[in-house]
């Protein structure tokens, strides 16, 4: 479920579970009749409540409404029912729930781009896509390896053959990409030479390229194959080599799976 706990008048009201709720109704706003659009921050406030109170009302057809949506809720499942097919800022945003507004707006035009090209075209397949993707990077706060890289020095396996290759070719983009014979290959992919000079820092400065190289990573490696089967066991041993951190992972899945898949 996309929310763990009550939102709204008397719930819990946790910053994400708010955060999605907000988002849901930033995305019926243009069904109730002068609604203005919620600031999506997570806290909760008498402006979040008064507009579930008229989702419920105008939406629902609640003659009381009572403020509240509730995990497995039927105004959380009526939410559901009318997010719209097709991937946009608010799905990705709903997703990439710890990313700000902002944040979400920079990332999702590469994100709206890059996967149909690169045959990430079917609702399962962006789900699981997203869901590693959020986890990688943080909610896309993250392009580029916190670590500096000095452990992949030497790494033959890498290709980083020459001094420095180990921190200049460290992970980046949002599945890092790391070490010079994966730069250089993806380099050829797109037509590019991303081991002269900076060209190496676009994979974690430019939002387009930190996505794409991500997507292609995930072609590459031919992940779309196992999201059809829905493993996301598979899919996390390919990208991290073990299953580090697949609770998140799965978590985050059942939240892409909740604004993407169908009802």
């Amino acid at each position: 479920m996309c929310i763990k706990n009550s939102v709204g008048r008397n719930g819990q009201n946790d910053r994400a579970d708010v955060k999605t709720v907000q988002i849901l109704l930033n995305m019926n706003i243009g069904s109730i009749p002068g609604a203005a659009r919620l600031n999506p921050d997570g806290k909760i406030g008498d402006a979040t409540i008064a507009l579930i109170e008229e989702y419920q009302r105008v939406l629902r057809g609640k003659s009381n409404p009572d403020g509240s949506v509730d995990p497995g809720g039927n105004t959380l499942n009526h939410m559901r029912s009318r997010i719209p097919a097709g991937l946009d800022q608010s799905k990705i945003h709903g997703v990439m729930i710890h990313a700000s507004e902002d944040t979400a707006a920079k990332f999702s035009p590469g994100f709206i781009s890059a996967l149909p090209k690169y045959e990430i075209n079917t609702p399962l397949r962006q789900a699981h896509f997203l869901a590693q993707v959020a986890h990688e990077s943080g909610s896309l706060r993250y392009t580029e390896e916190l670590a500096g890289g000095e452990a992949y020095e030497g790494r033959a396996d890498l290709g980083n053959t020459q001094p420095g290759d180990g921190v200049k070719f460290k992970g980046r983009g949002l599945i890092q990409l790391t070490g010079r014979a994966n730069y250089t290959a993806y380099g050829k992919a797109i037509g590019e030479d991303l081991t002269s000079g900076d060209n190496y820092k676009k994979l974690a400065d430019d939002p387009a390229v930190a996505v794409d190289v991500s997507c292609w990573f995930w072609k590459t490696h031919k992940l779309s194959a196992l999201a059809d089967q829905d493993d996301v066991r598979a899919i996390t041993k390919k990208i991290n080599g073990g299953y580090n951190g697949l609770d998140d992972r799965m978590e985050y899945l059942e939240r892409a799976k909740f604004f993407l898949l169908p009802a």
